[in-house]
């Protein structure tokens, strides 16, 4: 009877400690892309190359789907589009609406792919040069969505609530922002959703953990010193 209310507190402790790491993960990232905008966007679009490149690797040497590949490969050449109004991206702008649809969509069509695997017919196994179907791991299967699905699509999520503080990275940039300023009031109220979300979740995590008594901060310090870190 015990051990089964301390598996209870422990599954309990192992979700808070998890969701507080990936949340203070998530805020740390979005600070480091908003001081390195160019560094962020040259990362984004070469790694559009080459999750394409093992796309194509996969097709040839490993036998997977052409329409599939196909489709993975728009939806990335779909993606590489908001990186031309980067950081500047707007949530309700179409291309990124669309790359949010094509996100779900690849993830729906390879887990489909993946959960119902081709099984040979009983004449096709008894047949003399029979070579039995490859069916990948969970680990593999786990490390293409990683890589190849929800990479890309989860960096540009995270690297959007960048636009708020971040500078122009080239004179076009410049000469853009200062043409459309009304416009980008409007989408620095919506950039921010992400580190809005974190910031939300951070401070119920401290209230949840002072109700327990346990005297912690998650939230980011107000003061105006830069070598304060948030814990």
């Amino acid at each position: 009877m015990f051990i089964q209310v301390l598996a209870v507190l422990g599954s309990l402790t192992g979700f808070i400690t998890i969701t507080l790491s990936v949340a203070a993960g998530l805020y740390y990232f979005s600070e480091i892309i908003e001081e390195n905008l160019q560094l962020t966007k040259r990362f984004l679009s070469r790694s559009i190359l080459v999750v394409s490149a093992i796309l194509i690797l996969l097709y040839l040497f490993d036998g997977f789907p052409f329409k599939l590949t196909l489709f993975t490969l728009f939806s990335n050449y779909v993606y590489n589009l908001n990186l031309r109004k980067f950081p500047n991206i707007q949530l309700t702008n179409p291309v990124f609406v669309v790359s949010c649809l094509l996100a779900f969509v690849n993830h729906y069509l390879w887990f489909n792919y993946f959960n119902n695997p081709y099984i040979p017919s009983i004449d096709e196994r008894l047949s003399a040069g029979f070579v039995p179907p490859y069916y990948p791991s969970f680990t593999e299967i786990a490390s293409f969505f990683g890589i190849c699905i929800w990479m890309f699509p989860f960096a540009l999520f995270i690297s959007i609530s960048s636009n708020e503080n971040g500078l122009p990275l080239s004179n076009s940039d410049l000469a853009t922002d200062s043409s459309s300023l009304e416009n980008n009031k409007n989408v620095q109220k919506s950039v921010n959703l992400v580190r809005s979300l974190i910031k939300k979740s951070l401070a119920f995590l401290s209230n949840l953990f002072n109700a327990l008594g346990i005297n912690l901060k998650f939230a980011k310090s107000d003061s105006s010193n830069p070598n304060e870190l948030y814990i």
